[in-house]
């Protein structure tokens, strides 16, 4: 019987694990030193905050592996040996396979900065983090201060969870403004005032420069560079980004650049070996997507895909249109297609942004300012329909199409205020049009020929 091993339990091993269960009778062995059990990433904030336990975050129960025929083995993988088609692991054992997954994740980045390694540094990836963090931070009198460095996703996170114990927060962001490198303007503006309308310390234009060291070899403070301040701290969050989790290769024949390259197929340069999820690295980039994405949605179609190849039913990837969805604490953030910061804007690429005078609620709309082709749209504090833009990104619709229509993908649940009329007047007032907002049509909205 054809073994398949998958290294990695995360999103994109998993579901690989379970289309390959459904189409095949093949053996299927998952290998983790994380965790024996799958579990929610994503939720792991919302354990510390106490909205739930660990086990909640878990979507089977730990007997559904042993009854879909699905090998659990805890250990750390050490060595791959392509040509014999074996696996060691350090506690000694090793497997050998027919195909090999691998799904290994991310880890967080660090950058040679003195004392990165101290105790009490930690980033906010893996579940052996939340329960040191658990250690570290149980409350406001252990954890009188603690530093986040680096902007973005899990850092405002990781904000937010230390916030929930009433702990004091500084965040060091290199950035002139928050996210800005992704954010246009008026949206990164937004965010800072509302970062700090939290109490939180937020120091932008501000590298670290050093983590200093008690006489027990934790952390006690660390130093700006920019400016030499030393703020006291007992805990240090490294949020600047994730990186593939893949040294364990170094010695393998499997060909990697900032992660393992694989190509549509997801295929290494090695016969029988694939890279799904954070960790690989698409040769030629597709689309305008990055060559690496670090998002859950992601990883799960790429382990739907590999399922499809091992069983027989060779597929290419395809993740279709960008989309993404975010917390910036009490911000619902939601983006679908391509709205780039103003320094990455596209030689045609065009603005319209709406923002409400005192909420924190906004919208910016891009599109192609000769052809008037939609682009894509990021939204703050007002819930949108997915499918609703996938379909218009598809069919190649106009900004004055969605202006029109914009009633039809708000999401939002009843009784909400709506504000389609206000964004579409200040849209005419700039452009010089008269468009009529259309009331909401569910008919429309699930209607095959729009």
């Amino acid at each position: 019987m054809e073994h398949i091993v998958i290294i990695g339990n995360g999103i994109s091993g998993v579901t690989a694990a379970r289309h390959i269960r459904k189409n095949s009778d093949k053996k299927i062995t998952i290998i983790s030193s994380e965790t024996k059990y799958f579990f929610s990433r994503t939720a792991l904030m919302y354990v510390f905050m106490g909205h739930m336990k660990f086990e909640h975050t878990q979507p089977y129960e730990n007997w559904f592996w042993k009854k879909n025929r699905i090998d659990l083995k805890e250990g750390f993988v050490t060595t791959i040996d392509t040509d014999a088609k074996s696996i060691s692991c350090a506690d000694g054992s090793s497997l050998s396979y027919d195909k090999l997954i691998l799904a290994t994740g991310s880890k967080p980045n660090k950058f040679g900065w003195p004392g990165q390694d101290l105790d009490g540094v930690l980033g906010m990836y893996h579940k052996q983090e939340l329960e040191k963090l658990e250690e570290l931070a149980p409350n406001n009198s252990v954890c009188k201060r603690a530093v986040i460095v680096g902007g973005g996703l899990i850092g405002i996170e990781l904000a937010e969870m230390l916030l929930s114990r009433n702990i004091p927060v500084t965040f060091l962001v290199r950035e002139s403004s928050f996210w800005n490198g992704v954010l246009p303007e008026q949206e990164s503006q937004m965010i800072n005032e509302h970062i700090r309308e939290h109490h939180i310390d937020l120091r932008l234009s501000s590298n670290l420069k050093e983590i200093k060291s008690d006489e027990h070899g934790k952390v006690k403070s660390i130093v700006i560079q920019e400016t030499g301040e030393e703020i006291p701290c007992d805990v240090v969050g490294l949020t600047a980004g994730v990186s593939p989790n893949i040294d364990f290769l170094k010695a393998s024949n499997i060909k990697t650049g900032r992660g393992i390259l694989v190509n549509e197929f997801l295929e290494t340069n090695c016969k029988d070996v694939y890279a799904i999820g954070d960790c690989a690295e698409q040769h030629k980039a597709i689309g305008l997507r990055r060559p690496i994405e670090a998002v859950w949605y992601t990883g799960r179609m790429m382990g739907e895909t590999v399922a499809q190849t091992i069983c027989g039913n060779k597929t290419a990837y395809k993740p279709g249109h960008w989309f993404n969805s975010a917390k910036f604490l009490d911000i619902e953030y939601q983006t679908y297609g391509w709205v780039f910061s103003e320094r990455n804007k596209r030689e045609n690429e065009s603005y319209f942004q709406w923002h409400h005078a005192s909420e924190k609620l906004c919208i910016t709309v891009s599109y192609d300012k000769n052809s008037r082709l939609f682009l894509g749209i990021n939204t703050f504090g007002i819930r949108m329909r997915h499918e609703i833009f996938d379909r218009w990104l598809t069919e190649k619709v106009s900004v004055d199409f969605v202006m029109e229509h914009l009633a039809d993908a708000n999401f939002d649940p009843e009784f909400y205020r709506t504000y389609e009329k206000e964004i579409v007047l200040k849209f005419n007032e700039e452009h010089a049009t008269n468009i009529k907002v259309k009331k909401k049509s569910w008919k429309r909205i699930f209607s095959t020929n729009y």
